[in-house]
């Protein structure tokens, strides 16, 4: 059910191999067992999750730019959207940021067949690599300030409907509605390099 599900929700914006299926599924189902004891997510129903975590995530990934590049994923929690990304795109480098040491032990074992993740067990604020994007899913603005520029020269983040602030240190493309509910929105900077 779960592929099912996945192909006709991302059906004309993204194609998945039946391998990168797979790899979804399996962290789908990983973190379902681990959220039994770990508070890793708050959504209970598979077709929520594929939307809300797996689905947002692609869409993510789909409008990412051609070519290698290495990705911050900046307080990954249960992956998102990190890790759907890494299995879209194994052409990216995809490093997850996340300073909750339980959640990232999660982060380890849930990447383990994944050869383009590493996962750092830290706050973002300590973290001195560079890269050339920064993705951050249902982290607060405010957590953000501190550390997007920082990190890398572009960033694209899942949102809700309030607006990037300047303090992110960025100018925002128009923002793209998610098709999957209302008031969700996929924000992408201007390339402080093309500006």
């Amino acid at each position: 059910m779960f592929p099912e599900l996945l192909r006709q929700k991302l059906a004309g914006i993204l194609e998945l191999t039946e391998a990168q299926i797979q790899a979804v599924e399996a962290h789908y189902h990983l973190m379902v067992r681990w959220n039994r004891v770990l508070n890793l997510t708050a959504v209970d129903s598979q077709e929520e999750a594929v939307e809300r975590h797996f689905c947002e995530s692609l869409f993510l990934a789909a409008h990412l730019p051609e070519g290698p590049f290495r990705i911050a994923d900046v307080g990954s929690g249960a992956g998102f959207p990190g890790i759907p990304v890494a299995i879209a795109r194994p052409d990216c480098s995809v490093t997850l940021i996340e300073s909750h040491q339980r959640k990232a032990v999660f982060l380890r074992e849930a990447t383990r067949g994944l050869p383009n993740v590493q996962v750092r067990a830290e706050r973002a604020e300590e973290v001195a690599e560079h890269f050339e994007c920064v993705v951050s899913r249902a982290v607060s603005y405010q957590d953000l300030v501190p550390v997007l520029s920082k990190l890398a020269d572009s960033a694209d983040l899942l949102t809700g409907a309030e607006a990037p602030p300047a303090l992110l240190g960025f100018q925002w493309k128009a923002p793209i509605p998610l098709p999957w509910g209302k008031n969700r929105f996929l924000r992408i900077s201007v390339s402080r390099e093309t500006r």
